[in-house]
């Protein structure tokens, strides 16, 4: 396996702005706009450079690379806590009962409350891999290397951490969500609304939405029946986000209406089983498939693979490849999780 997840550098905008343009509109933390992604590469460069420890507003992004080729397929990223410069806007469904004596009927109804309530959290997104990819197995190295750095970085990030899945969006880029909430109130389309936020924030959002709760009854069916789901393509990642022990916790995106789920941090699954351990011998690679995620570095020397590990924390045995992949031999240690 020659693929190496590393921090993004300048370099790597081309190879980002080819990744955002495919990936179909609604992946707001993946504008295709090159000032854009250029901007959030040079505040990735400072959060990386950053020496103090501590919570701070920084952004990770990390590339995967295909090192035989020199091929990028995948990208992801870190918010280290959200809601620092503007408010991080949510729904909130709830539920409200009401009764009438006189009709002797008990009525729930369903509601949507704008709120702030997920501020201050980590987050994890930006995810993306390559169509061609997604065959290799390298989508849970792209999406698990994300919590091994934050186990490595600990005091840099909150105790409840979040992701936010896109929402359902039709073959024509438009959102059933929007247009049958937000969109009342905008005279823009989803995608330039998803456009604009993508590159101002969604402050604009939450400065001419109604701030009373909102009766889902009220919405259309379309809207309905896709508040809280994922996009078709965000599936497996939602999947992967429950086994790491991410839950929905009724809070939705204020645009397409995708689910954000959450977790407590030091209970996510990769940071609870990662051990660290030296490194006691190298062994040949297997045909056999990768045992463990395996990661080693600090900040902008981070990097992490799939590899074959033996052993315990008292030493490991790894496969020569991945201790060539991530430029570490007998002696070193390094950060390992279960596959």
């Amino acid at each position: 396996m020659t693929f190496l997840l590393r921090p993004a550098r300048e370099k790597d905008l081309e190879a980002l702005y080819r990744m955002a343009k495919s990936t179909g509109g609604g992946f707001t933390n993946l504008p295709p706009d090159r000032p854009t992604l250029k901007a959030k590469l040079a505040t990735a460069a400072q959060s990386f450079a950053r020496e103090e420890e501590g919570l701070g507003n920084d952004l990770f992004v990390f590339i995967l690379e295909n090192t035989a080729t020199a091929r990028i397929g995948g990208t992801c990223q870190i918010f280290s806590q959200v809601g620092t410069k503007y408010p991080f806007y949510s729904y909130r469904i709830g539920r409200i009962t009401q009764h009438s004596k006189e009709l002797d009927r008990t009525f729930r109804a369903e509601m949507l409350t704008l709120c702030t309530d997920l501020d201050g959290s980590s987050e994890v997104g930006g995810l993306f891999l390559d169509a061609g990819e997604r065959a290799s197995g390298v989508g849970k190295l792209l999406a698990r290397s994300r919590y091994l750095f934050m186990r490595a970085h600990r005091s840099r990030f909150a105790d409840r951490t979040l992701a936010e899945l896109r929402g359902a969006i039709d073959d024509a880029g438009n959102s059933p969500f929007w247009d049958g909430l937000a969109g009342r109130f905008f005279d823009m389309s989803f995608r330039d609304a998803d456009e604009f936020n993508a590159r101002h924030g969604h402050q604009f959002i939450a400065d001419l939405m109604p701030k009373h709760p909102i009766y889902t009854a009220l919405l259309s069916e379309a809207a309905r029946q896709v508040m809280g789901q994922p996009h078709f393509s965000g599936r497996p990642a939602k999947r992967m986000l429950e086994n790491e022990g991410f839950t929905f916790q009724n809070y939705v995106d204020i645009f397409d209406g995708g689910p954000s789920m959450m977790a407590e941090t030091d209970r996510i699954r990769t940071i609870r089983e990662a051990q660290d351990a030296p490194i006691t011998a190298l062994a040949p690679r297997s045909d056999d498939p990768a045992t463990h995620l395996v990661s080693c570095g600090h900040l902008a020397q981070f990097r992490a693979c799939q590899g074959e590990l033996t052993g315990d924390a008292a030493g490991v045995t790894l496969d020569a490849e991945s201790a060539e992949l991530l430029g570490v031999g007998i002696g070193d240690t390094i950060t390992f999780a279960p596959a």
